[in-house]
């Protein structure tokens, strides 16, 4: 066990590629490729008495359903896989679900939100970045109409990434919050949290102190939390925030299986510096908001250097996500100016007293593709 930024690691390694790693009796970790920094998500398998639960599935990519079929055929002692589990509805977590649920015609079980999403997204493709709902978002934050070609060109690129959303299965099973799957010997209880998907289902067994938590508590990336063009005056980081306070309730000494990085014990450490973390960026955004500031012109008090168009539209989401909490708490006031662009200045007097310019964390590098 290695130990690393009050968090401990007990495993050095990933599994290799087409094996499983048991964790606990009954739980297995496997991990499948992604392009780009993160280079993989980690999935899991439960034990049933008849067969195999996956928890999420991997990219929609040919190699992915390759290395499935390798797992199918030398990890599960001739088991069958009897239902899939996905967290939440990004591709990286259901690319697969359609394959695997088809193949083995067993049930897929989500959050309705998550799943009717899911569905929803898998009909318009990235079409509502262009529409003219994109482009007021975009307008009003700053950005030019040429930014919105360059977004049509990342969508038409993201397919070939296994990025795009698949499609998914005609039916599924709904959880809940609070509700109990009893898989094998241990029974599992559905955590939802909110912020970074809609209705992002974790999975906790006492019995075993493990939490499986998808991308809701990462160890060493935070989450991507955005406001996009599809509810625009959305308030995600609110939502996020509330989450992490609901997770503190989690057990410490509780084993965090998440969907990228490693598994790790410090769940409340992590939680703990999740909240000091955004609340450190949102100061920051009200020390820069002293003056009327376009949300564009907010991107350098979050991230270190020059974006991508990909990269821009989550830096912006993030950016918009921290602004509407901030309206919210009414410390931040938006106004529409002339020009079509919304302007955003701080009203808290009590800001003074708190500001400490130039003692924040310092910038990300760019925005986490999570």
């Amino acid at each position: 066990m290695h130990e690393q930024d009050n968090l401990n690691y007990p495993y050095e390694d990933h599994p290799a590629a087409g094996t499983t790693l048991e964790i606990a009796p009954g739980v297995r970790w496997l991990t499948m490729p992604m392009p780009g920094s993160l280079s993989h998500i980690n999935l899991y398998l439960l034990e049933d008495k008849s067969g195999w639960w996956v928890v999420d599935t991997g990219l929609s990519l040919p190699n992915v359903a390759e290395w499935w079929h390798e797992i199918f055929s030398k990890e599960l002692g001739n088991k069958p896989i009897v239902g899939v589990i996905c967290t939440h509805m990004h591709p990286d977590h259901i690319g697969q679900a359609a394959m695997i649920t088809e193949e083995f015609r067993c049930p897929l079980y989500m959050t309705r939100a998550e799943y009717y999403q899911a569905r929803s997204f898998a009909n318009s493709g990235g079409s509502h970045h262009s529409s003219w709902l994109g482009q007021d978002f975009y307008t009003r934050a700053g950005m030019p109409l040429e930014y919105l070609e360059q977004l049509a060109k990342m969508w038409e690129a993201r397919s070939s990434e296994g990025m795009s959303m698949p499609t998914m299965p005609s039916g599924y099973e709904r959880l809940t919050d609070g509700q109990i799957l009893t898989i094998g010997e241990h029974d599992w209880r559905v955590v939802v949290g909110s912020g970074h998907s809609p209705e992002h289902a974790c999975l906790y067994c006492a019995a075993l102190k493990i939490m499986i938590s998808g991308d809701q508590i990462l160890p060493v990336i935070t989450s991507n939390v955005s406001v996009h063009p599809t509810e625009p005056n959305a308030n995600p980081l609110k939502d996020w925030m509330d989450s992490h306070d609901k997770f503190l309730n989690t057990p410490a000494d509780t084993l965090v299986l998440p969907a990228h990085n490693l598994p790790f014990y410090g769940v409340r450490e992590r939680l703990r510096g999740l909240i000091s973390h955004h609340d450190d960026r949102m100061l920051a955004i009200e020390e820069a908001c002293i003056e009327p500031q376009v949300a564009k012109d907010l991107l350098p008090v979050l991230f270190a250097r020059e974006l991508d168009p990909r990269q821009m539209m989550m830096a912006l989401g993030e950016a918009i996500a921290h602004l509407h909490l901030l309206m919210h708490r009414n410390r931040i006031e938006r106004s529409l100016h002339e020009d079509g662009v919304f302007r955003f200045l701080s009203i808290d007097p009590d800001l003074s007293r708190r500001a400490h310019p130039g003692a924040h964390d310092a910038p990300d590098d760019s925005p986490v593709m999570v």
